[in-house]
């Protein structure tokens, strides 16, 4: 979908033509990227073991674990039929494209709240979809989102599916108190849905060596990039639980790299 808040594209870019950018200047400097997933470590010595599909072992000085976060979505066929066509889970990189619309976003957290909040500011309406009955945000957080006057809380409510055209999603089918008496279905119009329940860190590959927090997320040291275990770094939003942009995933890879290198330069000095 289209990026428009990294620096250097005055025009907005598209993910794959930005991830084609970064490629052929990683090249052009000698890089040399090979294809596969991880599918295993042993960082129990030296030099580190990465598995590649299960069967090619690379061997290297220093690891660089990017791997990222994953969001969580509700896991309706629709959702699915829809994304990158009204569905989203960042606000903040897609919220532009919503300016004066109606919108809906799913979550009662922080980052739920926040992003309401955020949404608020571009959208005609804004519908923050709880399935409990109170937000679990900090009550600064509540206060600011019960305070904005385009944002409507649907307490208590599950979104069943959404539904739309060859253009997009263009409303949302509610229930309210699944699963009681009081059951009741209603639907609401909206041209974009956002997800913020969270993200899952693709980490679990790792876990064995690299010490996480209670959510998965790499634990790093102070203001570098170091892992609990020498040589191997975090960067990105497999490490960063609360910015999750590009640019700020950009900068934590320049440290890592930076941090790869010193370590390097130390090993073989």
């Amino acid at each position: 979908t289209e990026v428009e808040n990294f620096p250097g594209y005055p025009e907005g870019v598209t993910g794959p033509v930005m991830m084609e950018d970064m490629r052929k200047q990683a090249e052009r400097f000698g890089t040399d990227i090979r294809f596969g997933i991880a599918t295993d470590v042993d960082f129990s010595g030296h030099p580190h073991k990465v598995t590649i599909d299960g069967e090619k072992v690379i061997e290297a000085d220093a690891v660089i674990i990017a791997t990222g976060a994953t969001a969580k979505y509700l896991g309706l066929p629709s959702e699915e039929a829809f994304r990158g066509a009204g569905v989203s889970a960042c606000a903040t990189c897609d919220g532009f494209f919503y300016r004066g619309k109606d919108v809906a976003v799913v979550g009662g957290g922080d980052t739920a709240c926040e992003e309401a909040t955020y949404l608020a500011g571009l959208c005609r309406k804004v519908y923050l979809i709880v399935r409990k009955n109170y937000l679990r945000a900090s009550k600064a957080m509540q206060e600011r989102v019960f305070r904005t006057e385009n944002i409507e809380v649907l307490f208590e409510h599950n979104t069943l599916e959404l539904f739309g055209s060859d253009m997009g999603v263009e409303g949302a089918r509610l229930v309210y108190k699944k699963g009681t008496p009081e059951e009741a279905t209603k639907e609401i119009k909206i041209d974009g849905f956002f997800l913020a329940i969270g993200h899952t860190p693709n980490t679990e590959v790792f876990k064995k060596y690299i010490e996480v927090d209670e959510q998965g997320y790499i634990i790093t040291e102070g203001k570098s990039c170091k892992t609990n275990v020498p040589g191997v770094f975090a960067a990105g939003d497999v490490m960063d639980p609360i910015y999750r942009q590009g640019i700020a995933a950009a900068g934590t890879g320049c440290r890592a790299a930076i941090d790869a290198e010193r370590y390097i330069g130390e090993l073989h000095a």
